[in-house]
């Protein structure tokens, strides 16, 4: 069913979509939850050192990998949209196999990889060692969970987003099962945490792969056969798809730099005033689960019209989920506001890093109402596949952060490094309005095709 013929967007059916969206990515942090509580009662004080350590070399390099589920949401749901469902297939199976080989490498890779990632941490030699060993056996499921990344992808292009929370939680709960009984039952500490993670990614790789193909199965309409071999080793779509994904790839390096400059400056003005950062940052990630809802729905649904050449449609998508974003912003910025004192308190007990964090609450708040419509804008360039765009408003917004925080900074100290942060994410959207604009004008029908625009 094309965009064109697809029932027309309301604000209760885009909630509806979001939903499950928002869930899915609450449920992303609790894997590292339930990998440190279980380690916390069955594990030493190495082990969760070792954990913390090899969790966070995965982190950098499965969102450094982010660019596989955005890209391939873009081009399924413009796919989608224009009743194209050989390509659909042949994005997908592209996709796949983009994140399959990636997997593959970083299995090659391993070796140097560990070696230098431990090389600059200053870990203990205990802590080493069985980081390395989480590492070692972690790395096997890397393969499965790339692919993953492109499976998520074309769940929400095809608005699928039940299906989505459906694996996200399959994938949590094998998780948290193989976690008790390899490193609490069978006592093998971190390494077993690594192994139960990726037991849990094959395992959920493969479901997901099921639930997938049984989807396309059930809209494989076309004449063709089910696997457009042609089609998903074109050198035109090959080339497409990943500059697409070399220019998401920068633009989200653009982003962690940015994420890394802030909270390195942060240690700058000492120990208790990083925490007191680290701290408001975890509700400025909370409130992104939220709002990233509403961006991943307007990808799927964004894409759909880019795909139709329904500009009458875009234009009300980007309205509508924009309306709901930017209420819940404002709902989630007044939350932090009122609320964020005794949250903090929660969430800490040392008094010194309260106070602190307390100090700056109002900032953090602020972030979240004036992100919206990075957050938007992000989602209706990854629909349109207009990647360069992205790319290069990620490293203009990044220049403008660095630029501003060393006066800022220097001059207001805390006060100034969170203004300077807030530059940023203002500085994103304001870096892709003069795109959009001409993003909408050549979304006529008499255009060129959408997915070829701004890929050269």
């Amino acid at each position: 069913m094309t965009a064109a013929h697809a029932p027309v967007p309301t604000r209760a059916s885009l909630a509806r979509q979001a939903w499950p969206i928002i869930i899915a990515n609450a449920a992303v942090p609790s894997l590292g939850l339930v990998d440190t509580a279980v380690i916390g009662h069955f594990g030493s004080a190495v082990d969760l050192g070792a954990l913390a350590l090899g969790a966070l070399l995965f982190n950098f390099i499965y969102w450094s990998f982010g660019f596989l589920r955005m890209a391939t949401t873009g081009f399924t749901a413009q796919a989608a949209g224009a009743g194209d469902e050989a390509e659909v297939r042949a994005t997908l199976a592209r996709s796949v196999l983009l994140g399959v080989a990636l997997g593959l490498g970083l299995l090659l890779l391993q070796w140097p990889l560990v070696q230098a990632y431990f090389g600059l941490m200053d870990a203990s030699a205990p802590v080493e060692s069985v980081g390395k060993a989480y590492f070692a056996a972690r790395i096997w499921g890397a393969p499965a969970a790339l692919a993953l990344y492109a499976f998520s992808g074309a769940l929400i292009g095809l608005g699928h987003s039940r299906a989505l929370l459906l694996v996200q939680l399959l994938l949590n709960g094998l998780n948290a099962g193989l976690d008790i009984w390899l490193a609490g039952s069978l006592g093998m500490g971190a390494r077993g945490i690594g192994l139960g993670t990726a037991i849990a990614e094959w395992a959920t790789c493969l479901v997901a792969a099921v639930v997938l193909w049984r989807t396309l199965r059930a809209r494989h309409s076309d004449a063709g056969a089910f696997l457009p071999w042609a089609r998903i080793a074109d050198r035109t779509r090959l080339r497409r798809t990943l500059s697409a994904n070399g220019d998401i790839m920068v633009r989200t390096l653009c982003l962690l730099l940015g994420f890394g400059w802030f909270a390195n400056q942060g240690a700058r003005f000492g120990d208790v005033t990083l925490a007191a950062n680290h701290i408001l940052l975890q509700l400025v990630s909370f409130s992104a689960f939220f709002l990233d809802g509403f961006a991943f729905v307007a990808e799927a649904l964004v894409g759909g019209a880019a795909g139709a050449r329904d500009p009458a449609r875009f234009r009300r998508v980007v309205r509508l989920s924009s309306e709901l974003a930017l209420v819940t912003a404002a709902v989630l910025a007044v939350g932090i506001w009122l609320l964020g004192a005794p949250v903090v308190g929660a969430l800490t007990s040392l008094e010194q890093v309260r106070a602190t964090a307390v100090t700056y609450l109002p900032w953090t708040g602020l972030y979240v109402l004036l992100s919206v419509a990075a957050f938007q804008l992000d989602g209706v360039f990854i629909g349109a596949t207009r990647t360069r765009e992205m790319r290069n408003a990620g490293l203009l917004s990044l220049a403008v952060f660095l630029l501003s925080a060393w006066p800022l900074a220097t001059f207001f100290g805390n006060h100034g490094l969170w203004a300077a942060f807030i530059v940023f994410v203002v500085a994103r959207a304001a870096a892709l309005l003069p795109y959009y604009r001409r993003l909408e004008r050549e979304l006529a029908p008499c255009g060129r095709t959408s997915a070829t625009v701004g890929h050269g």
